[in-house]
């Protein structure tokens, strides 16, 4: 997607944000913009302007429908190479073993010596392996915030503070994120290669479970938010690590943690991409810090802009008219 496509990205999400009957609700509104503010419905017959809807739509949808079948080109293209590799080591296997017979035996008769033999030696090291991944190096590991110097970020304290990625990393796992998305690393600590079938791999919609087949699982439990299960995915990489995409639904709010059981990480600590924010138009960018700031104040329990607003009103009221009993008079 080119910078000029998406340059109105974060004004539509702010937009989109606040239609809480989603899709129909924000294309409604759209419309409303065109019929009051414009003669986009009485300046051109209806099949023009019909037409037009039509083409835009359908030149969108047909980008859509190609990015996704390339991303499922490149997992199917993964899955071959993966399966070629699996079937040039069995034969690499059963040519040792051929060389290796005295007797003469079919090839039948092969097939099940190997596979006697792979099944017993992976399950000897299966066992052994006892499901455990790698440990993170100590220093990587996320540090707790021992010390603030604002008092309102008394609340932080004993958090965690976020990676380099806006995430978290373990003892078992570390995990990244954006707005978009979840990047989920699990070194396995094994002396063998794995395959994807000696795993356990379940991504829900707001459950994640990940470990090795007849062992206690490394991850058991319900994410953070929820994800969008058709698009997040996982790879095993180098034979020994388990890479996982989630894709957020809502991706307008950043992960305290990866799922409820991990400790917490301080969102107030997380540094978005300066450079992206330097790059948007100045009416953008105030629309965007705008956003961060308001999910600060909520975070904290205080009242966020447009609360100060109505209480600056409120107040001014106040003053005009102290006759009036003002101490019941809530905001919603």
């Amino acid at each position: 997607m080119s910078g000029e496509e998406g340059q109105f990205d974060n004004i539509l999400l702010a937009v989109a944000e606040k239609h809480r009957g989603g899709v129909p609700e924000f294309l409604g509104t759209l419309a409303s913009f065109l019929r009051r503010k414009t003669d986009f419905f009485t300046g051109a017959k209806q099949a023009e302007w019909e037409k037009l809807l039509l083409d835009v739509f359908n030149k969108e949808a047909k980008l859509a429908m190609s990015a996704h079948s390339e991303k499922l080109k490149t997992r199917e293209a993964a899955q071959r190479q993966k399966d070629e590799k699996e079937r040039a080591e069995r034969e690499a296997r059963k040519k040792e073993i051929d060389d290796n017979k005295i007797c003469d035996i079919t090839d039948e008769e092969a097939a099940a010596i190997i596979k006697e033999e792979e099944n017993k030696k992976r399950q000897e090291l299966l066992a052994g392996a006892g499901g455990e991944p790698a440990a993170s190096n100590r220093d990587d590991i996320s540090k707790p915030i021992e010390k603030v110097d604002d008092e309102t970020e008394k609340g932080e304290l004993g958090k965690l503070i976020p990676n380099l990625g806006n995430g978290c990393t373990l003892d078992k796992y570390t995990w990244t994120q954006t707005l978009q998305e979840v990047e989920l690393k699990i070194p396995f600590n094994v002396t063998f290669a794995l395959r994807a079938r000696d795993l356990v791999v379940s991504i829900g919609k707001k459950t994640l479970k990940v470990g090795i087949k007849g062992q206690e699982p490394i991850i058991d439990g319900e994410l953070c938010a929820e994800v969008k299960q058709e698009e997040s995915v996982w790879v095993l990489q180098d034979s020994k690590t388990v890479m996982i995409t989630l894709d957020k639904i809502n991706k307008m709010n950043w992960w305290s943690r990866l799922v409820t059981t991990d400790p917490e990480i301080s969102t107030r600590k997380i540094n978005p991409e300066s450079s992206k924010l330097s790059d948007l138009d100045g009416e953008t960018r105030s629309m965007v810090e705008k956003m961060m700031f308001d999910q600060r104040q909520k975070e904290m329990g205080l009242p966020t802009s447009e609360d100060r607003k109505k209480q600056d009103i409120l107040e001014k009221f106040k003053q005009q008219h102290p006759e009036m009993d003002f101490s019941k008079c809530k905001f919603n």
